[in-house]
C-alpha cells in the first residue's frame, strides 16, 4: 500500500516512506509507530542522545553501538530498531527526528487524518480541545490529530497550523499589527 502525503519530502520523507511501506507489508504500522514515538520521546528528553545523533565526531559504528544499547534497554526491537540501524549506517542520524515525524504524518494520512499544530498561551482544557477538533474537522473535512504546544509569549488566542495553512489569532500578533498601523498613521 503505497501512500504518499504531499507534505512529506526530502531525505526524511524518503526514509519514512520506505519504512511505512515495509511496516505495511509486515502488518506492523502501529507497532513501528509506537517504537518510533518512543525513540522520538527519548531524543526530545535526552541532551546526550541528541548530541550522539547530531555529532559528526562519532563514527556510524560508535553511534549504532550506543543506540542499540539504548533501544535494547527500552525494549525496542524489530523494524524500528532495524530502521535506526540503517539510518546510523547511512550516516543520516541527524535527520532521525524528522524521519519519525514524517512517518507519523504518513500513518495519519493513510488513516484519513490530518495533523494540526495548535499553539496557545495556556494549556487547553478537554472541552476546548474537543471543540477545536470539531471546528477543524468541519473546516478540513477529515479527522484531526492535534499536537498542542504552550507558548506564553503569544499572550492569548491561538496559532493553528494545518498543512501549509496557518491561522494566527494570537494577541501578540494583533498587538503588533495595531502597532504597525499606528506608526503608518502618525
Amino acid at each position: 500500500m503505497a501512500v504518499q502525503d504531499p507534505s512529506i519530502s526530502g531525505v526524511p520523507g524518503r526514509y519514512a516512506t520506505a519504512l511505512f511501506e515495509l511496516a505495511s507489508d509486515a502488518n506492523s504500522v502501529d507497532d513501528t509507530g509506537a517504537d518510533l514515538a518512543s525513540i522520538g520521546q527519548m531524543l526530545d528528553t535526552s541532551d546526550d542522545l541528541q548530541r550522539l545523533v547530531r555529532s559528526p565526531v562519532f563514527s556510524s559504528d560508535e553511534q549504532w553501538t550506543a543506540l542499540s544499547a539504548v533501544l535494547a534497554k527500552a525494549g525496542i526491537k524489530g523494524l524500528g530498531a532495524n530502521f535506526v540501524g540503517l539510518v546510523a549506517q547511512n550516516r543520516r542520524l541527524f535527520a532521525l527526528r524528522d524521519m519519525i515525524t514524517a512517518y507519523g504524518k504518513l500513518v495519519a494520512y493513510a488513516r484519513g487524518e490530518v495533523s494540526a499544530e495548535v499553539t496557545s498561551a495556556e494549556e487547553l482544557g478537554a472541552a476546548q480541545v474537543k471543540k477545536l477538533k470539531e471546528a477543524l474537522k468541519e473546516q478540513v473535512g477529515r479527522d484531526v490529530q492535534m499536537e498542542e504546544k504552550v507558548d506564553p509569549d503569544i499572550l492569548g488566542g491561538l496559532i493553528v497550523k494545518v498543512g501549509s495553512r496557518m491561522v494566527d489569532s494570537s494577541l501578540r500578533t494583533k498587538l503588533n499589527n495595531l502597532k504597525i498601523a499606528m506608526k503608518e498613521v502618525g
